[in-house]
Formats: C-alpha cells, sequence, structure tokens
C-alpha cells in the first residue's frame, strides 16, 4: 500500500460549505477511523457537517442523493467492503461507485469518494486515519467534496465574459 502521488490537502476556505457526511456502519473500528478523518478535515477547513448514517455502502448513493437535493453543497460518503469468498464484493463496490458518481454528476454537487475496497481488515486499518495508519481517507475524501464545492461555487459566481 501506498500513498505515492496522493495530492497535498492545501487549506482552502470552506466556510459556508454544508457538508452531509454519509457514513456506513459496518466494520466498525475502521468506520469510526474514516468519519473521525472526515470531521477533523471539515473542521479544519471551516466547513459545516451533519452526519447522517447507512446501513452500509450500497446505500450510499441513496441517501448522499437526498442530502444534496435537499441543499447540502456537497456529500462526502464513507463506508468500508471487504472482499470475502462471493461475489458479493464486486457487486456492492460497483453500486457504489457507480452510484455516488452517477449522484455528483446528476446533482451537479460534489460526492467526495472514501469508501474503501479491501482484501483484509488490515489494509483497512492502514487507510482509516486511525493512530498508526499511513493514510487517512476520511479526511481526504471530505478535503476533495469541499475543495469541489468551492470551486464550484466560484465558477458559478464568476461574472459571464463578454462574447
Amino acid at each position: 500500500m501506498s500513498g505515492a502521488g496522493a495530492a497535498d490537502r492545501d487549506l482552502v476556505d470552506g466556510s459556508g460549505v454544508r457538508v452531509a457526511i454519509v457514513a456506513g456502519q459496518w466494520h466498525d473500528t475502521i468506520a469510526d477511523g474514516l468519519l473521525q478523518g472526515a470531521l477533523r478535515e471539515v473542521a479544519r477547513l471551516g466547513a459545516e457537517a451533519e452526519v447522517l448514517p447507512a446501513p452500509g455502502s450500497f446505500e450510499l448513493p441513496v441517501i448522499a442523493k437526498a442530502a444534496l437535493e435537499s441543499g447540502f453543497d456537497a456529500a462526502v460518503a464513507l463506508g468500508v467492503i471487504i472482499r470475502g469468498g462471493t461475489p458479493h464484493f464486486e457487486f456492492v463496490s460497483d453500486a457504489a461507485t457507480s452510484g455516488l458518481t452517477r449522484v455528483a454528476l446528476d446533482t451537479g454537487k460534489p460526492v467526495g469518494f472514501g469508501v474503501l475496497t479491501l482484501d483484509d481488515e488490515q489494509q483497512g486499518i492502514d487507510r482509516a486515519g486511525l493512530p498508526g495508519s499511513k493514510e487517512d481517507k476520511g479526511a481526504e475524501a471530505a478535503h476533495a467534496a469541499i475543495s469541489t464545492a468551492v470551486t464550484l461555487r466560484a465558477l458559478r459566481h464568476r461574472p459571464s465574459s463578454p462574447a
């Protein structure tokens, strides 16, 4: 596992950005690490967050869509999917990924992708922002969502240029 190539999380002014953190409930130690990382990043950037629990990763897209349609500026989807001995992993991973992409495109609002697709629990612990973790994917997903919301806000408030 490598965090090589990850962008620095620069300080973006997230004031006025309302973020729905949609948090899956499976694999609670890893899920809680992701959530805490996302909440730390939201606070660091000066945005506001509300946590919306989701039963699992499969349900993330529908809750994220409802949150964005209700007025949130961005969503952060957090989930943990660990490979098992059945095709369930592929089905849930694809549904969450495709669904969250569709939510972002359909609403025109950002969805930070903090869904971990893992071969084993240790990979999740390494990426969950826990003490000793190598990466903090919850914080990265929150940063991506807020940074994108700030960019979209600037684009939407840009004066049109003369033709």
